[in-house]
C-alpha cells in the first residue's frame, strides 16, 4: 500500500510523528493508501524552508515567476489523463467529470495567473503639488492555503497560483480525505524545477497540522475554502494575530425559475447544477424555486431527467454520478433525507443509498433525490447538505421569489432564469449572494471576484482580488516642499 509524503523544500519527506491516516477509495469503501498526519514539527520545518526561499522568489521578475507557473501547467497538461484518474479514485467522482472539469480547471488556474499577474499594477503613482506618492503592492511573505475535499486539485491550485505569482512562498494543506493529486503535484513541481521551498505541501488532519498552520506566528495570511464551522474556528483562533483571512465557505444556493425562461436550456442546466459531482459543489443549486405557473410541468420533467441519471462506478464512462467522497458524509446525507421526510417532505425520486455489484459493492452511492412539500424555513432547506439532494418550492411572483431566496444564513451564489432582462437585473440586485448567474451556471471569467455574503464567506478570490489579498499595499510619500 502506497504511503504518501509531505513535499517540503523541494523534496518528499515523511512526517516527524511517523503517524499516517487511511485514505479510502469512495467507490469501493476500501483503504488504498496512507497519508501523513503531520504536526507542528512539520509545519515548523516547512515554514523555515518557505521563509528561506522568500527573498529570492519575491525578488524574481514577475515574468520569471510567470514562466514557472506556465511550466507547471504544461507538465500537468501532459499528465492530464493520469491526474483525472487520480482525482476520480480519491473523490469518487466520475473520471469523465475529472477529465472535463477538475484537471482542465487546475491547468487553467496556473495559466490564468501566469498571464494575469504581469498585467496587475503592483506599483502606481499618485502625485500632487505637495507630494509624490508611490503605491506598492508587496508580497506578504509566507502564506497558508487550505483547500477542501470536493474539488481537490481545482481549488488547491486556485489558491496557490495567485499566492505564488504575487511573490509569496506557500504552506499548503490539502484535505486529508482527498490528498492524492496534491501529493502528485509535488512531482510536477520537481520536474518544473520550481525553486525549493516556494511551495510546501503538508498533509494531515485539521485538528493537528491545520491548527499548527493557522496558529504559526510567521504565517501572514490564510486562504481557506471549506465548511462554515471550520471557517468560524479559523477566524476565532487568528483574531488576535490579525492575519489576513480569505474564507470561502458554505452555500444553500437558490435557483429562481420564472415562467418566461428558456425552458429547455434551464432544465438541462438545473440538472447539472443540482447533481454534478454528486451535489458536492459549494455552488450547487439546492433550493429550486419555481414560479407556480410552470411548477407541475417542471416537477414532472425534472424528476424524469433525474431518474434517468446513472449512478455507477466512476470508472464507467456511462456513469453520471459517482460515489459520495467519504463514509461519514454519506451517512450525513442519508440522515438529512430522513429528516426531510420527518419535516413533511415528499420524496419524488431517489432518497436511498445505491447498492452496486462487483468492485463497488461496498461503495458509498446515493440516488439523486428530489423533495417537495417542505417549508422554506425548515432545517432541510436551511442547512447545507452538500449532496445529491434538492427541494422544489413554488413561488407566485418576483417579490415572493426574492424573499425566499434571501431567507438563508448563506449567500454564496444564485441562478436566475428569465428572458426578461429588466427582471433579471432587478432580481440580481436584490438577491443576497456574491455570485449571480443569469440563464447559466458555473460560467467563470477568472478575472471576476468570487466569494460569498453572510455566512458563506469573508473576502473575495479571483483576478485582482486574489492578488490584492496576497499583497500588502505600501505608500511611499516624498514631499515636494
Amino acid at each position: 500500500m502506497e504511503k504518501l509524503a509531505n513535499f517540503i523544500n523541494g523534496s518528499f519527506c515523511q512526517p516527524k510523528s511517523k503517524q499516517y491516516l487511511d485514505v479510502f477509495e469512495p467507490a469501493t469503501g476500501e483503504v488504498y493508501s496512507k497519508v501523513p498526519n503531520s504536526s507542528t514539527d512539520d509545519i515548523t520545518i516547512a515554514f523555515q524552508a518557505a521563509k528561506d526561499a522568500f527573498p529570492d522568489w519575491s525578488g524574481l521578475p514577475i515574468k520569471a515567476r510567470s514562466q514557472y507557473l506556465n511550466n507547471i501547467a504544461d507538465l500537468l497538461e501532459s499528465r492530464q489523463s493520469d491526474f483525472a484518474h487520480y482525482e476520480s479514485k480519491d473523490t469518487g467522482k466520475p473520471v469523465s467529470l475529472a477529465e472535463t472539469v477538475d484537471i482542465p480547471r487546475a491547468i487553467a488556474n496556473f495559466r490564468f495567473f501566469a498571464e494575469y499577474g504581469p498585467t496587475f499594477k503592483f506599483d502606481s503613482e499618485l502625485n500632487s503639488a505637495q507630494s509624490e506618492n508611490k503605491v506598492l503592492h508587496v508580497p506578504l511573505g509566507v502564506v497558508g492555503c487550505i483547500s477542501p475535499w470536493n474539488l481537490p486539485l481545482y481549488l488547491f491550485t486556485w489558491k496557490i497560483a495567485p499566492a505564488m505569482i504575487a511573490g509569496n512562498t506557500v504552506l499548503a494543506k490539502p484535505s486529508e480525505i482527498t490528498p492524492y493529486t496534491a501529493y502528485k503535484l509535488g512531482e510536477i513541481c520537481q520536474d518544473a524545477n520550481l525553486p525549493d521551498g516556494v511551495l510546501n505541501i503538508i498533509h494531515g488532519e485539521g485538528a493537528s497540522v491545520g491548527d499548527a498552520l493557522i496558529n504559526h506566528n510567521g504565517v501572514k495570511a490564510i486562504s481557506f475554502t471549506g465548511g462554515t464551522a471550520t471557517g468560524k474556528t479559523i477566524a476565532q483562533r487568528t483574531a488576535s494575530s490579525f492575519k489576513k483571512l480569505s474564507l470561502e465557505m458554505g452555500g444553500k444556493n437558490p435557483a429562481i425559475i420564472f415562467s418566461d425562461c428558456d425552458y429547455n436550456k434551464m432544465l438541462e442546466t438545473i440538472v447539472r447544477s443540482s447533481f454534478s459531482n454528486q451535489g458536492q459543489i459549494c455552488l450547487s443549486s439546492s433550493r429550486i424555486l419555481i414560479q407556480s405557473k410552470i411548477f407541475d410541468q417542471f416537477k414532472s420533467d425534472f424528476v424524469q431527467k433525474a431518474s434517468d441519471l446513472i449512478v455507477g462506478d466512476p470508472e464507467d464512462r456511462k456513469s453520471n454520478l459517482g460515489a459520495i467522497s467519504f463514509k461519514k458524509h454519506f451517512e450525513k446525507i442519508l440522515r438529512y433525507i430522513e429528516l426531510a421526510q420527518k419535516e413533511g417532505g415528499n420524496i419524488l425520486c431517489g432518497g436511498k443509498a445505491v447498492n452496486l455489484n462487483g468492485r463497488c459493492k461496498k461503495g458509498w452511492f446515493i440516488e439523486p433525490t428530489i423533495i417537495e412539500g417542505l417549508n422554506n424555513n425548515c432545517k432541510t432547506n436551511q442547512e447545507e447538505i452538500f449532496g445529491p439532494v434538492v427541494s422544489l418550492i413554488p413561488f407566485e411572483d418576483e417579490r415572493d421569489a426574492i424573499q425566499m431566496a434571501n431567507e438563508s444564513d448563506y449567500g454564496l451564489s444564485a441562478t436566475i432564469w428569465t428572458e426578461d432582462k429588466e427582471r433579471a437585473a432587478r432580481v440580481s440586485n436584490q438577491v443576497e449572494a456574491g455570485v449571480i448567474w443569469v440563464n447559466c451556471w458555473l460560467v467563470r471569467d477568472l478575472r471576476t471576484p468570487f466569494g460569498g455574503m453572510k455566512q458563506s464567506g469573508v473576502g473575495r478570490e479571483g483576478g485582482s482580488e486574489a492578488l490584492r489579498f496576497f499583497t500588502e499595499p505600501k505608500n511611499i510619500c516624498t514631499s515636494n516642499a
